[in-house]
């Protein structure tokens, strides 16, 4: 399909959706997770406690969905919360074993969507669409 320059949001939106159908797709031979789940881990991955409201920033989700999200996490065993000892008020969430252990799943998935989303690009091309999605995103600050 042709886009034109007026319609860059709505490809960037069509890439989105058609990347997380992917995803999703192959999240649910493990279960019932989406690519918010996947993200969540990948961002804990760092070996970090991250308050619930980092996490639903980075994931540009909402606190009460972000919560919802870590809630099936927590069921599955693949993350924990506890008390921020600084701050009561807030919550921290950490990977578990079982949650390590799935990132390596997550991150196989990761890069064949990678190889299938850059196949034709030159390193250059990949390079060059970075930066320039970037500057649109920044204009968008």
């Amino acid at each position: 399909m042709e886009y034109s320059k007026n319609q860059v949001l709505n490809l960037i939106s069509h890439i989105h959706t058609k990347s997380a159908e992917l995803t999703n797709k192959k999240l649910s031979s493990k279960g019932s997770f989406v690519s918010s789940h996947g993200f969540i881990l990948f961002l804990l991955s760092d070996g970090k406690k991250h308050t619930m409201g980092s996490i639903a920033e980075r994931i540009n989700r909402t606190k009460s969905t972000t919560t919802a999200l870590i809630k099936k996490l927590i069921q599955e065993g693949l993350v924990q919360m506890e008390t921020n000892q600084q701050d009561s008020r807030s919550k921290l969430i950490y990977l578990t074993d079982k949650g390590r252990e799935y990132k390596m799943f997550t991150d196989s998935l990761s890069r064949q969507l990678m190889d299938i989303c850059w196949k034709g690009f030159s390193k250059n091309e990949q390079e060059e669409l970075m930066k320039l999605l970037a500057r649109l995103s920044d204009n968008l600050e």
